[in-house]
């Protein structure tokens, strides 16, 4: 029966580990019930001697009798026995609670179809753990289920195991093991004992009856407690390691929430929906160091189905995390292009709900953001399944090429290294399109070259901006590029990104907001600056924004061309004017003394290496082995510090005779002195453990006296020394056998010249660690564990004493 009872204990402490995937406790008790019913039926079962596979026949029956009590009685005969309504219900809630799983992520609410899923799955949990341990007699096999429960919150929630909880889980599965190795022990006999504890010496009167496996099983905590300690302990001295495959952090599902999925809703339609809204509503503000507005990316659509652009669900490993440094570096971006370093200053307005996507200016290599927010690595979206961003104010570090026409053009002929799924297209495309792009680059020199003749052909005039147009089929992008010429950004920018994927560049959308309109020292982003634009790749600069949807009061308002698109002038004799009616660049405009920067400091700028970015405020390498090594230094400090204070509490002792002692081997000469001399059980305690540490262990029948004189003698004491160490031996005898010990004098320095004396004939090594692992502190420690042990033992010997009247029977 004792097996049965470890079993149910252990199934119940690795439920435990559950307690972070819901929102309340119902769940707790309800289990609890569950693994009371199946203990009960354990019970049963040993009692009436059934063979191992009916025992688990009994138990599901005490648990359908349970869940129905508790999920159905209002359609149980008596509240308690099933019926075909019962089991209706039960099967109705079982479904409910399956859909609202796959609904919610976790935490979960507690509904009562969740509660009943999982009282009924921690006692499936506890009927295979009875199975196994009392029926089957294979306690270890036992831990298999056991650890099944484990892998849930491993596997659903990013945060690791909380160790509480784990230490519970640990602590049943190892009494779980004790209690089989007694049951086990308990046949043989009379078991040798492992240790002698006062305990086990004691005459025990049911000795002939049962076998005293008290030794074995004290053994058997101290391994498991020790293996407890360690699982804990090591890895928080150990760096940090997550898992990045199996338990990497991700995105999925289309549950709401906190949890490790997130929503990701449909961004075409968000896009739409925000620029067809009557009134503005602000956004989010910025500002940043340049006061220029840019671009805020959320979103990055990869793949392109034949009728609309969609995105691959991004991962976040742990690395990436915002808190953990610089971001990934942009994809694609090389040495040559000047990097521009720009930090900017985002607040989220409170009115804006569920963004779990935070809107970038591109490409972000350094977030400082709270709470739990990663970055794709392909596409440098950051994004939480945690946290949202509703509210939230956050500084964002990016490194912004700014590449010029000559350069597009000189690094044209660079093989993409991009993932081919940003050139794919399907084979139903209609032909004309493909025909179309031919036939606007065939003059195309370059992959830039061709770039700009695509948005020269949308911005070129005959296409208007309209948010009425619908349709997103093949047929619906033919009629846009050849018949209609008609639509709002998302048609401009995927018509581009599937032209350029046409003639071999690597293409994307991106969806976010325009830089909106500045208001005072900020700029302003609301729902009217939503908008959609294609992003294509060069390499050696990586992925840069086009702008192919019409701007100002006939298109998207705030829409801005990049100054890398736009049609360079052509050439004149005269190299020292500028072009009539071209825009000047800002080396050509007058600059004021008093806003003119630091020429060093535009040097700087120039030469920032690729994704460069100011200097990383995050702790180096050497620094975290640096705080480790002192950490571990710290603890292996302790049992120094400790005999440390123990012999400053002596001393003082000695001095001012103001400290009882505390130590066993003084406890007869305190109570001897009654308190009058302090100081000799410090003294003699002190010695003791100065003995002890240097490995001149005290025999047991050795008297003072006697021990005086074998030191004296052994170890060749001067005169002072041994006149010293006499005087000790002399004052602890009069204490512990004169009716009045009569004056005793200060005992500091003779303590403080023995001492010495016996550091001098001991090699430097042992004095070390006398020092820094003194050997008497480490058997006050043991002997503290030993009793701990003990109480434990003492805890779980504690028997209901038996009648006379059934001890006869």
């Amino acid at each position: 029966m004792r097996l049965t009872v470890a079993s149910g204990v252990a199934a119940f402490a690795a439920a435990f580990l559950l307690y972070p995937l819901f929102q309340g406790g119902s769940w707790f008790w309800t289990s609890l019930g569950a693994v009371l019913a199946v203990m009960a039926a354990g019970l049963l079962s040993s009692r009436l001697s059934l063979p191992a596979w009916a025992a688990p026949l009994v138990a599901l029956l005490a648990v359908w009798v349970y869940l129905t009590a508790a999920f159905a009685s209002a359609k149980a005969w008596a509240w308690v026995v099933p019926t075909r309504g019962s089991v209706v219900e039960l099967g109705r809630l079982l479904g409910v609670g399956w859909t609202d799983i796959q609904r919610f992520a976790a935490p979960v609410p507690e509904t009562e179809g969740i509660t009943l899923l999982t009282a009924g799955g921690v006692a499936l949990i506890a009927i295979a753990v009875d199975l196994l341990a009392a029926r089957l007699r294979r306690a270890a096999l036992a831990g298999l289920p056991l650890l099944a429960l484990a892998t849930v919150p491993a596997t659903i929630l990013p945060d690791p195991i909380s160790w509480p909880a784990f230490i519970l889980a640990a602590l049943g599965f190892i009494g779980l093991l004790i209690a089989d190795g007694r049951e086990r022990v308990g046949h043989w006999g009379r078991a040798v004992l492992v240790r002698r504890t006062t305990r086990a010496t004691s005459s025990r009167s049911d000795a002939r009856t049962s076998a005293d496996t008290s030794g074995l099983r004290l053994s058997g905590k101290r391994i498991g407690f020790a293996a407890i300690a360690l699982a804990v302990l090591v890895p928080a001295l150990l760096p940090a390691m997550e898992p990045v495959s199996f338990f990497t952090f991700g995105v999925g599902g289309s549950g709401s929430g906190r949890g490790n999925s997130i929503s990701i809703p449909n961004p075409i339609a968000g896009l739409k929906g925000q620029l067809e809204l009557p009134e503005r509503r602000v956004v989010l503000t910025y500002a940043n160091d340049d006061d220029k507005p840019r671009y805020l990316r959320i979103y990055a659509l990869d793949t392109f189905d034949g009728q609309q652009f969609g995105m691959t669900q991004p991962n976040g490993a742990v690395q990436n995390r915002t808190d953990n440094g610089p971001l990934p570096p942009p994809p694609g971006l090389g040495p040559q292009p000047k990097v521009k370093t720009v930090t900017t200053d985002i607040r989220i307005s409170d009115e804006i709900v569920k963004v779990q996507f935070l809107p970038l200016p591109y490409p972000p290599r350094q977030i400082q953001i709270d709470g739990d927010w990663r970055a794709d690595v392909d596409t440098l979206m950051v994004f939480s399944t945690r946290d949202e961003a509703s509210g939230v104010e956050y500084e964002v570090t990016t490194s912004e090429p700014e590449p010029t026409p000559e350069l597009l053009e000189s690094l044209s002929g660079t093989r993409p290294s991009v993932d081919p799924r940003f050139l794919k297209l399907p084979d139903n495309l209609p032909p004309e399109i493909d025909e179309l792009a031919t036939r606007l680059t065939a003059d195309a020199k370059t992959d830039y070259d061709a770039a700009v003749k695509l948005q020269q052909f949308f911005t070129g005039g005959d296409f208007t901006y309209n948010l009425s147009t619908q349709g997103h089929s093949n047929s619906a992008l033919r009629d846009f590029l050849l018949r209609d010429r008609a639509g709002f950004c998302e048609q401009f920018a995927a018509s581009m990104a599937v032209l350029a994927r046409l003639v071999g560049i690597p293409s994307r959308v991106a969806i976010g907001y325009t830089g909106g309109t500045k208001v005072g020292d900020r700029w302003q982003v609301g729902t009217n600056d939503s908008h959609s634009w294609p992003e294509l790749y060069f390499e050696g600069v990586g992925w840069l924004p086009f702008e192919p949807t019409p701007s100002g009061s006939a298109g998207q308002g705030s829409a801005r061309v990049p100054e890398y698109t736009l049609p360079r002038p052509e050439a004149t004799g005269e190299a020292s004017r500028p072009t009539p009616g071209s825009t000047s660049s800002s080396a050509d405009e007058p600059v004021d003394p008093q806003t003119r920067r630091n020429p060093r400091e535009l040097d700087r700028e120039g030469v920032v290496a690729t994704g460069g970015l100011p200097t990383d405020d995050s702790m180096p390498l050497i620094a975290q082995i640096g705080i480790g090594a002192g950490a571990l230094l710290l603890v292996l400090l302790i049992p120094a510090g400790l005999r440390l204070i123990t012999r400053n509490r002596r001393v003082r002792a000695l001095g001012w005779k103001v400290s009882e002692p505390s130590d066993d081997l003084t406890a007869r000469i305190a109570s001897k002195s009654a308190g009058r001399h302090p100081s000799v059980a410090a003294a003699w305690a002190e010695l003791d453990d100065v003995l002890y540490d240097y490995g001149m262990a005290r025999g047991l029948s050795e008297t003072p006296r006697a021990l005086a004189r074998r030191l004296t003698q052994q170890y060749e004491f001067d005169a002072e020394s041994a006149a010293a160490i006499t005087a000790i031996a002399s004052a602890v005898e009069r204490v512990l056998f004169a009716r009045d010990p009569g004056q005793i004098g200060p005992m500091r320095k003779d303590l403080r010249k023995v001492r010495q004396a016996l550091a001098t004939t001991v090699s430097r090594g042992r004095r070390l660690r006398a020092v820094l692992l003194p050997p008497s502190t480490l058997r006050r420690l043991r002997g503290l564990g030993e009793r701990l042990l003990d109480g434990f033992d003492l805890l779980e010997n504690i028997r209901l004493r038996r009648t006379a009247a059934h001890k006869g029977s």
